[in-house]
């Protein structure tokens, strides 16, 4: 593709971006969200992998540092992952099988009906809901699934709990962008019209360094917004009591938030 293309192409993107009016609170720090963000269990994966009639194609919507992508790419034999972020997409995890895209997620250029599943993981809460629904039931087979996967505030110590739960919600809570409501909800609030099918629970567990938790809070948006309007860190303020409570390492636990649908 000459630059010419490649020029017209972002230009059209950016249009587009505006038009819908996204936002991309990621590609400012797109090395360390790769580095610290939580994964999602192979338990989780293994289920979907049983749940689908067909492994031919799969989208994984909001891909960012392309985890998900990675892991639906063991099984799935071809997984396009789109997200806003060139930054993003430009750290994101490589193999043969996944083709990387910059498309916002309520307006693609798939054919219809070309996937056996969508996922979207940490993202949906970002997106315009009537317009992301339209496009997954034009874009999903007949017989695909839809899943919709998060996590929340991790769990620790109780100590450290009590820290986090300070921070997140006297200190940094009125930086947060509104949407961040819908994790604090589970997803369960979120519209959801698809027939929903029973799912397992799942945890993510960690044996975190302290360094490594301290790494994944920078990673808040609600950090980096703090961050811009005050020009310091406000994680510097809970480092000293979490190096106290957490200790060198810790136990850390994610509940996995996990909506799984067809059409209707």
């Amino acid at each position: 593709m000459n630059r010419f293309f490649i020029t017209e192409y972002l230009n059209n993107f950016i249009s587009e971006a505006r038009t819908i009016n996204m936002k991309d609170n990621f590609s400012h720090d797109s090395g360390n969200y790769a580095k610290y963000r939580p994964k999602y269990p192979e338990e989780l994966f293994r289920f979907l992998k049983s749940e689908l009639r067909s492994h031919e194609h799969a989208w994984d919507c909001g891909t960012g540092n392309g985890q998900v992508a990675a892991e639906l790419a063991k099984f799935i034999a071809r997984v396009d992952a789109t997200d806003i972020s060139q930054n993003q997409i430009q750290k994101a995890l490589k193999k043969g099988n996944i083709h990387y895209s910059l498309q916002p997620a309520e307006k693609t250029s798939f054919p219809d009906h070309s996937f056996n599943l969508i996922v979207v993981a940490q993202a949906i809460h970002w997106f315009k809901f009537d317009e992301f629904y339209s496009e997954v039931k034009r874009c999903l087979k007949a017989d695909g699934l839809f899943a919709v996967l998060g996590y929340g505030l991790f769990r620790s110590d109780a100590e450290t709990n009590k820290i986090m739960q300070h921070f997140y919600n006297d200190i940094i809570g009125e930086y947060w962008d509104k949407e961040r409501s819908y994790l604090d909800e589970n997803y369960q609030t979120i519209p959801f019209p698809f027939t929903e099918q029973d799912t397992p629970e799942f945890i993510q567990e960690y044996n975190w360094s302290i360094d490594h938790l301290l790494g994944y809070l920078r990673t808040w948006s609600a950090v980096e917004h703090y961050r811009k309007k005050h020009h310091k860190d406000p994680v510097a303020i809970i480092e000293p009591q979490l190096r106290k409570t957490f200790g060198k390492s810790g136990k850390i636990e994610f509940p996995i938030l996990f909506r799984l649908g067809k059409i209707e």
